[in-house]
């Protein structure tokens, strides 16, 4: 039987944080370890991040991307980071934004 889109989500988000909650055991520190995710731009958590080729995808994003391979929406990183463009060019410019705030107050 055909899991519905709904099921396939589900079980994505289910994966993902799995993947999370498998990283914090394995190594508690890593809660403390961040970067800026190459799909979306946030400065995010390491826990439940993938690489995948070149790009380091925060838990986020691999749910996204996970989810699209399984709904057959995405067919490579390429494709998935092309399409994240505004979203990291919105978090370059929040970043832009908080950090002259911090400048100037």
């Amino acid at each position: 039987m055909d899991r519905s889109q709904e099921e396939i989500v589900a079980e994505m988000q289910q994966v993902a944080e799995q993947m999370r909650l498998d990283d914090i055991e394995e190594n508690p520190d890593i809660i403390n370890d961040f970067f800026v995710c190459d799909a979306c731009g946030g400065y995010k958590c390491l826990a439940g991040s993938i690489q995948y080729n070149e790009y380091r995808l925060c838990n986020d994003c691999v749910l996204l991307i996970e989810t699209g391979f399984e709904l057959g929406k995405i067919k490579d990183i390429e494709q998935f980071i092309k399409g994240m463009e505004d979203k990291r060019l919105e978090a370059e410019c929040e970043f832009i934004k908080q950090n002259e705030k911090g400048l100037i107050n």
